[in-house]
């Protein structure tokens, strides 16, 4: 049987998150223990290693076993466990301490159009030994310098020094009490949370695997052109970011979240029927900055709720439950796209379902502190 490239595409991606989604209470786990930068090395040198690999294979079986271990390394050496430290160093800068984090992310939406000329000039096994070098003799030695707690270098929560070891106020003190992963999990706050991180994917996952196509396939617009839209979703993600950063430390994150919820769903249904580049550069508006300002809103929120103790663990366990959000959306855009060959349907169901999607956010109330 053989398959289109869409598929195989989408196939690798459902395997990525799958296998982030399953290994990330143990990789909660391993963060807490280890500390993040451990585990962010080794996790670098499998997916640096894996893109070398990559470089490569004949085969689509050994395509799929090089994506699983690259997923591994993706998963060690990625969002989850920079996260953990980042909730640990700040407190009340928290929010703006995790947009600047992922504007690297945000920034790397903004190559595509460098990879797409790679890859039209020099073919993907230039690219993946490229990519896999520039992994390995960039991404190992930077995450040297990560911490897992401010006390290690004698530093106050919110990044504040203070030579007097003695006066050093951890980041385990500047909340009084903390959940533990199985106390967390008989909260409504940690389901809701999880959910609505779920359904917020929906809408982001089917983006990044179907947003390109649709602009090609459907539209007829050429690669680069779509690439370039593409990446005008990245820049406004990157303002999303700073501005999301800055009014969360201020405001009631809840709210920020439905607000985001409601934009992006918007924005999808405006890519459902809409063809027009103006209208689809309002998407790119719309998109770009809910996704950015409603990533610190989330990690916050739980760190907020939760305290920071059992993050690692606590932000390993939704994995589970966020995992169902970014399978969710490529699968249901190729389902419906089969059904009726275009994905109007598919987008318009992916925006009510976001829109919804805010409620869970509203209706999320900080936890009772454990006495």
């Amino acid at each position: 049987m053989r398959f289109s490239f869409l598929t195989i595409i989408s196939g690798a991606f459902a395997l990525i998150k799958i296998v982030s989604g399953l290994f990330g209470p143990l990789q909660g786990w391993l963060v807490d223990k280890y500390g993040p930068r451990l585990i962010l090395t080794f996790g670098l040198v499998i997916f640096g290693l894996g893109f070398l690999i990559l470089s490569q294979i004949q085969t689509l079986i050994s395509f799929y076993i090089v994506v699983f271990v690259m997923s591994l390394g993706l998963s060690m050496g990625g969002y989850q466990t920079f996260m953990v430290s980042i909730v640990n160093w700040f407190d009340q800068h928290r929010a703006k301490a995790v947009a600047l984090a992922q504007c690297g992310p945000a920034v790397c939406g903004l190559c595509v159009p460098l990879v797409v000329f790679g890859l039209e000039y020099h073919g993907w096994r230039f690219m993946s030994i490229f990519s896999g070098l520039l992994i390995i003799l960039l991404g190992i030695p930077l995450v040297q310098w990560v911490k897992h707690r401010p006390e290690e270098i004698e530093e106050k929560v919110d990044g504040v020094f203070n030579l007097s070891k003695k006066s050093v106020v951890t980041s385990n003190e500047k909340i009084e009490n903390f959940f533990t992963l199985k106390e967390s999990l008989k909260t409504s706050a940690f389901w809701l949370i999880s959910l609505g991180h779920a359904i917020s994917l929906l809408s982001v996952s089917a983006v990044v695997v179907h947003l390109i196509p649709h602009l090609t396939l459907v539209l007829g617009l050429g690669l680069t052109t779509a690439s370039i839209i593409y990446s005008i979703v990245g820049i406004f993600q990157l303002v999303g970011l700073l501005v999301g950063g800055y009014i969360g430390d201020r405001f009631d994150k809840r709210w920020i979240c439905n607000f985001c919820m409601f934009s992006n769903g918007m924005g999808i249904l405006l890519l459902a029927y809409v063809e027009e580049l103006s209208i689809i550069f309002l998407f790119c508006i719309l998109h770009g900055l809910a996704f950015g300002m409603r990533i610190p809103q989330i990690v916050s929120l739980r760190a907020e709720y939760f305290g920071t103790k059992s993050f690692g663990k606590i932000l390993g366990f939704s994995s589970l439950i966020v995992m169902f959000g970014f399978l969710g959306g490529p699968m249901i855009c190729g389902l419906l796209f089969d059904l009726y060959g275009n994905y109007s349907t598919a987008f318009f169901v992916i925006g009510i379902i976001t829109i919804l999607g805010g409620l869970c956010f509203i209706l999320t109330k900080a936890p009772d502190r454990i006495l």
